[in-house]
């Protein structure tokens, strides 16, 4: 974004006068191309430059795209030099204090650049073009790409192109881009060199190093960013003519321009050295390594070899070898011209890794001299912990070490055949290399052999696999005798325990059932001090009828909890010490036996108090008909079953469809806590009755009424005449009114119980 301070920008005006003028670059757009490359961008005798053109926008006013510029401050790289733009040049001198946002659709962009960075729809397009012939092998310039759309969040998506562009003059070859960042063959963009852009619409940074600066508004060049000084470079052939094309244009739009300043006279003619071997460019020279500079140009020529701006004496041969740090330089005078090509590069050495000499002592099991080592096991002492030191490699002799030959293949299994004294490499972070020696020894095994370990099986499932805790079963004694420094680690098989590979946990699971040889092995540092085989039993234990049980124990009694017999101890919960015990109240109680071995088993006992019932109520539903039921209220500790028969039970206490009877109830203690019953009566009333002496219902009345106390049974007719009343002690009615038969029809009762209780209904008189 641009800051516009007019009244600040007058009053400096006013108050500095020239002085203001001179802090921004000055710009002549009157240049012509031939002037702008021989007196502006060349300055070198070694080039014979030709075929000059330049291309851009001719402004209504006459102004160009292109000019020289001038800079007499301290703000911007570049004194003077050339400025190619898609804006008029003038535009490009500071301050910073406007937008240059100018240029029309009219104007073309530039087919080349569009070929060399893959994009399409240029415009406003400015290239300098001309042909050179160089007398050495390298040409270079310094350049500084500056644009207005290094503002916001512009440079994760826009950027304007320019492009440098190299070729044999007059070949059909495709150009050579040289406007790349360096080491890598990214073009030159605002989209490719900026920092981390913030917010939601930003982006992460990209060749940060390269970018310059976000101008302020008071800045030498009218342009918001730019990168810092870039030299674009190329290798050439002497002799051979080339045709370059310096070009920018707006990519996409005409809007917020860009500018190339190109350094005045760094289009240098020189000799290449090669890349400076830089410890911060990871590619420093190591110790005892030389590197031969070669400055060798065709044709009769003088050549004088510069260390630390001063001549060295006597080198004046193409060729020179470096053998330790300086900033080197060669002159190379061509064909006795006035043309001193000139080279340059910076050499560094870095130091050679310090590595730490090794003993390392292995158990031998059989005492012939011969043993296996695992070499990896020293890699960080021989590095001594240094991160930056890597690619532990090792030799049975120093010379192969040197010459990085026959390597030891398998150092995790080394076999000491035909050596006691190995050599060990490192390298560090720049690939150079420091060198320990190894001195292999063999300890004769000091540790005693080891009692079989037996332990039980101590997890749920009897199958002889356990968890074993080595380090409190084994260790002590594996120990025993050592001092305090010395450790034991446990392996599966011999050789691992050699190698020191797979160790166990000391938290050890068998894998074989019953019976398993692990090998223990006593070590002091890296050092084996022995190795012992140990076996470990694992006893397993699985008493019958030692499930958890639950039992009963009704109100007032005693229990007997028991397990079998014959085991080495019993140790119940209560304190008792024999297989069985009685228990008088409820709750929880265990035994733990025991074997010959030791092992251990536990029985859990839940003792459950149970009581008979009590019939607090049975509920009776009759006059029901096929409705009549019995519901019996009953409670107690226990758990009960129901019967109305004393032989089948049910769970619930409801039955259902009686008929009028007494039935005796009985409530049964699952438990074996006893039974209770109580006698009770369903009552029902016939539905009818046939008065006619047959002998078979003759008289109307309720079955078994009479062992309900004060029952008061009143009969009316239809209409609502009291006909007779009846009490439980009565023999029924016999269908008469004062000794007259009443006639065949419905009559209605009203049963009145003791407790207040009535019943009503209707039958029929059938004659």
């Amino acid at each position: 974004m641009k800051f516009l301070f007019y009244n600040l920008t007058l009053i400096s005006i006013f108050v500095f006068g020239n002085s203001v003028i001179a802090q921004n670059i000055v710009v002549d757009d009157t240049y012509s191309a031939q002037q702008l490359v021989e007196n502006v961008l060349v300055n070198s005798p070694c080039a014979a430059v030709s075929n000059f053109s330049v291309s851009g926008d001719t402004f209504s006013n006459g102004a160009q795209s292109y000019g020289f510029f001038s800079y007499s401050g301290s703000d911007f790289p570049f004194s003077n030099g050339i400025v190619l733009s898609t804006s008029r040049a003038s535009r490009t001198a500071g301050p910073n204090d406007n937008l240059i946002d100018e240029g029309s659709t009219s104007w073309q962009g530039d087919f080349d650049l569009e070929q060399a960075l893959e994009i399409n729809g240029t415009f406003n397009a400015t290239a300098l073009e001309f042909d050179f012939t160089p007398l050495t092998s390298k040409i270079s310039f310094d350049y500084i790409f500056a644009s207005e759309e290094y503002q916001g969040t512009a440079p994760c998506r826009y950027s304007d192109g320019f492009a440098f562009l190299l070729k044999v003059a007059g070949s059909t070859n495709e150009y050579q881009n040289l406007a790349l960042v360096p080491g890598t063959s990214i073009p030159v963009k605002v989209t490719t060199v900026h920092p981390e852009i913030q917010g939601s619409s930003g982006c992460v940074a990209q060749n940060e190093s390269f970018f310059g600066s976000y101008n302020n508004s008071v800045h030498p060049i009218n342009f918001n960013g730019q990168t810092i000084v870039m030299t674009a470079e190329a290798n050439v052939t002497p002799g051979v003519t080339y045709h370059i094309k310096l070009v920018i244009a707006d990519e996409e739009n005409i809007r917020y321009d860009s500018a190339i300043f190109l350094g005045g006279g760094s289009f240098d003619v020189g000799v290449d050295l090669g890349t400076d071997r830089l410890l911060a460019t990871q590619n420093p020279l190591c110790p005892g390594e030389n590197v031969v500079l070669n400055a060798t140009q065709s044709g009769s020529n003088t050549y004088q070899w510069f260390k630390d701006g001063l001549a060295i004496t006597g080198e004046t041969n193409p060729t020179y070898t470096v053998t330790d740090d300086g900033f080197y330089e060669v002159e190379v005078s061509i064909n006795s011209s006035t043309c001193v090509a000139k080279g340059e590069i910076t050499i560094e050495y870095s130091t050679a890794p310090i590595l730490v000499n090794q003993t390392i002592t292995q158990c031998d099991i059989n005492s012939d001299g011969i043993t296996n080592y695992n070499l990896s096991v020293l890699n960080s002492l021989i590095t001594n912990g240094d991160a930056q030191l890597s690619n532990v490699t090792y030799y049975e002799n120093l010379s192969d070490a040197q010459l990085g030959v026959n390597a030891i293949a398998n150092p995790t299994n080394y076999q000491n055949l035909s050596t006691n004294q190995l050599t060990a490499t490192a390298t560090n972070s720049f690939g150079c290399i420091g060198f320990a020696t190894i001195d292999l020894q063999i300890a004769t095994n000091s540790v005693p052999a080891i009692t079989p370990i037996s332990t039980c099986d101590l997890d749920a499932t009897q199958d002889g696999l356990t968890l074993i805790d080595l380090s409190s079963t084994v260790t002590p004694t594996l120990l025993s005798g050592f001092p305090s420094s010395f450790t034991a680690s446990y392996f599966s098989n011999e050789n691992d325990a050699i190698l020191n590979l797979n160790p166990l946990n000391t938290n050890f699971t068998n894998t074989t059932p019953n019976q398993q040889t692990i090998y223990g092995k006593v070590v002091d540092g890296i050092n084996c001090i022995g190795i012992t085989p140990i076996q470990i039993n694992i006893n397993t234990f699985t008493p019958s009828n030692f499930d958890d049980e639950t039992v009963y124990l009704c109100n007032g009694t005693s229990v007997v909890l028991s397990v079998a017999g014959g085991f080495s101890s019993y140790d119940w919960s209560n304190g008792e010490i024999d297989n069985s015990i009685i228990a008088t109240t409820s709750g929880n109680y265990s035994v733990t036996v025991s074997d010959a071995n030791g092992c251990e088993k536990t029985k859990n006992f839940n003792v459950v108090e149970s009581s008979s019932a009590t019939i607090n109520d049975v509920v009776i539903n009759d006059f029901a008909g096929n409705n009549n039921s019995i519901e019996i209220i009953a409670t107690g500790s226990g758990i009960y079953e129901y019967s109305l028969d004393g032989l089948n039970y049910q769970s619930s206490p409801l039955f259902f469809g009686l008929s009028p009877n007494a039935y005796t109830v009985y409530v049964k203690d699952t438990n074996q806590c006893g039974i209770v019953t109580k006698v009770v009566y369903v009552l029902d009333y016939p539905r009818f009755f046939t008065p006619n002496g047959d002998g078979t219902n003759d008289v109307w009345r309720i079955k078994r009424i009479q062992f309900l106390d004060d029952a008061l049974i009143n009969i009316f007719d239809r209409f609502g005449k009291l006909i007779i009343s009846l009490n439980q002690d009565s023999i029924g009615w016999n269908g008469t009114y004062n000794g007259i038969d009443l006639p065949s029809t419905d009559y209605w009762f009203v049963i009145t119980l003791n407790n207040g209780k009535t019943i009503k209904g209707n039958f029929s008189l059938k004659r």
